[in-house]
């Protein structure tokens, strides 16, 4: 990438800005060369991805899917055929239609060369385990989803889904809520480590409260929203992690892809 180093010295001793501009272009179709996981993982890395408007909205009319554009559904697309796994909570596969994850021959081929399947499932977590089974979770998907839930809601989510899905108990401490570690250990065994998770807000304010967020990938749509919608990050309390910025992507359209990471943590931890 090539840019240009502004020096500021009379507002911000020290300070240097980078200008972006006359960046190489990047075709969608390579776009998994600049999202790759690490190489030596031995341990679930979770990366979040995420769209915004530029005041900040999470959504417009009560969707995610209604801030996007041609760039946003390339990245979408691309951070998809790269993860073992994806994660979201049961509201946002509810509000969203969540169906099963659709990838091309080239996709999958390239899947298969790097020992994945060619297919990742969806994981759902839900302290109630209370889905439908007509769902397009169940009903529109080549491989059967996870269903990661509590030691009290196991059984009975086991009954009502049978087939359709594979129920986990993830559970910690306590039997009535989902603890994170004990999902990405479950998913771990699974070898499934690449983990994507799309949210929504609660589910990424969980994973960046209990510091299990090594990656967020953000979108931000050129548009204004307005209104209370909330924002991609939601919880009970206040939660400051320090990212590093690592890449900007942008299209003609104007909107930005911004790839950010946490200093990284050990391969094991």
């Amino acid at each position: 990438r090539r840019a240009v180093i502004l020096r500021m010295s009379e507002h911000g001793d020290g300070t240097q800005f980078t200008l972006l501009g006359g960046v190489d272009a990047v075709d969608a179709g390579v776009l998994s060369a600049h999202y790759g996981y690490p190489e030596d993982l031995t341990r679930c890395w979770v990366r979040g991805n995420m769209i915004t408007s530029v005041d900040g909205a999470a959504t417009s009319g009560g969707k995610s899917g209604a801030l996007g554009g041609d760039a946003d559904r390339a990245v979408f697309g691309a951070l998809r055929a790269l993860a073992d796994v994806i994660v979201v909570g049961a509201s946002t596969a509810l509000v969203e239609d969540y169906a099963g994850v659709r990838l091309s021959a080239a996709e999958r081929e390239a899947r298969l060369r790097r020992g994945q399947s060619e297919v990742p499932p969806i994981a759902v977590l839900t302290r109630s385990g209370r889905l439908t089974r007509d769902a397009s979770l169940f009903q529109r998907t080549e491989v059967a989803p996870l269903v990661l839930t509590t030691t009290e809601a196991a059984g009975e989510a086991r009954s009502h889904l049978g087939e359709l899905a594979e129920v986990i108990d993830a559970s910690g401490p306590d039997p009535a809520s989902v603890d994170l570690h004990a999902a990405l250990h479950a998913l771990a065994q699974r070898k499934l480590l690449r983990v994507l998770t799309e949210g929504g807000p609660g589910v990424l304010g969980m994973f960046a409260d209990a510091d299990l967020l090594d990656e967020l990938c953000l979108t931000v749509a050129p548009v204004l929203v307005g209104g209370n919608s909330g924002r991609i990050v939601a919880g009970a309390g206040e939660v400051r992690a320090t990212l590093r910025l690592d890449r900007v992507l942008t299209d003609s359209e104007g909107f930005l892809c911004l790839r950010y990471s946490r200093a990284r943590r050990g391969p094991a931890d």
